[in-house]
């Protein structure tokens, strides 16, 4: 018999799905008998969800310091050679000739101003020729040298904007399918998906929930886009989703639900009856499913529906 100790050393593989089917039954025996046991399978499960929503992104400096420190090393290993100056350059750099060029360069620019005070270019800075009004959403980052003598200088720039509405206002629902598929945030896509479960009647909303189920790379955003199509698993295109969530996602606990929904009521008939038909579709689903499963508690699932439903566990 399992001690508490070693229950709860093997909570983290029975939500993962990776227990024996005997071990899974040894656990589940003890649970039934040890509320603390089962508290600490609640707090496991809590756990598991929010790891799944959060990722960590790194600040955005972090890119421009790696560059920094590239250049840096470039520069130390590889000293740049003095430029050859020519006779021209020599003639310039004469110190008569510095005022003279100082002095034409400020006329230019006061008579080019005069002329043309509109032809700046808008360059978004919040001055004369830049656009003020987005000043407030600017940080100017770093500053240094740039070659020729000029100046680089790297901004943070952060612009968001507030859009309220509800899920039937139809901006709304398009930035929802849109945050649903956002590759760079499961958080997000987690949180959108379980608001759009709500309107899973509409076909855009069901195809967006079962892009994700099919596509998701998180475990737990398929696992809520799969809770959105529950009220819809005798339509064909859940049905072929759930199919090839069957044979091809890597979750066991996925693969389990996925029977679960295609199956529906198998089992549950009184008599004779073994409830409601199962689709030659899908006992085929399931006869694949036995010749490529690894894990024994799916296999033992799909070995129980075929013996319910009279049909071998291989495919002929």
């Amino acid at each position: 018999m399992n001690t508490c100790e070693e229950v709860r050393m093997q909570l983290g593989l029975l939500l993962y799905g990776e227990l024996s089917f005997d071990q899974e039954e040894a656990v589940d025996a003890h649970l039934e008998g040890c509320a603390g046991c089962r508290a600490a399978l609640k707090r496991e499960r809590e756990l598991h969800a929010a790891f799944d929503q959060v990722e960590i992104e790194p600040p955005a400096s972090v890119l421009w310091d790696a560059r920094q420190n590239l250049r840096e090393r470039i520069a130390a290993e590889h000293p740049s050679a003095s430029p050859r100056i020519g006779w021209w350059d020599r003639f310039l750099d004469t110190a008569w000739l510095k005022p003279i060029g100082g002095l034409a360069l400020v006329t230019l620019g006061f008579v080019g101003a005069r002329m043309a005070p509109n032809l700046a270019p808008d360059l978004g800075l919040g001055f004369t020729g830049m656009s003020v009004a987005g000043i407030d959403a600017q940080r100017v980052r770093s500053v240094e040298p740039g070659p020729n003598g000029g100046i680089q200088i790297v901004l943070d720039e952060t612009r968001q904007r507030v859009i309220s509405g509800g899920l039937d206002d139809q901006n709304i629902r398009v930035l929802l399918l849109s945050a649903a598929k956002d590759p760079s945030d499961p958080g997000l896509r987690y949180e959108t998906v379980g608001i759009l479960n709500d309107r899973a009647q509409a076909s855009e909303v069901r195809d967006t929930l079962i892009y994700a189920l099919e596509h998701d790379e998180n475990a737990g955003v398929r696992l809520k886009a799969m809770d959105g199509l529950k009220p819809f698993v005798k339509q064909p295109e859940v049905r072929k989703a759930l199919a090839g969530v069957l044979l091809s996602d890597g979750n066991p606990g996925m693969r389990t639900q996925a029977i679960d929904l295609l199956t529906q009521g198998v089992g549950e008939g009184t008599g004779n009856s073994a409830g409601p038909a199962l689709g030659r579709d899908i006992i085929g689903t399931l006869q694949e499913l036995m010749n490529r499963e690894n894990n024994a508690y799916v296999r033992q699932r799909g070995e129980r529906v075929l013996q319910l439903v009279n049909a071998s566990r291989e495919t002929y």
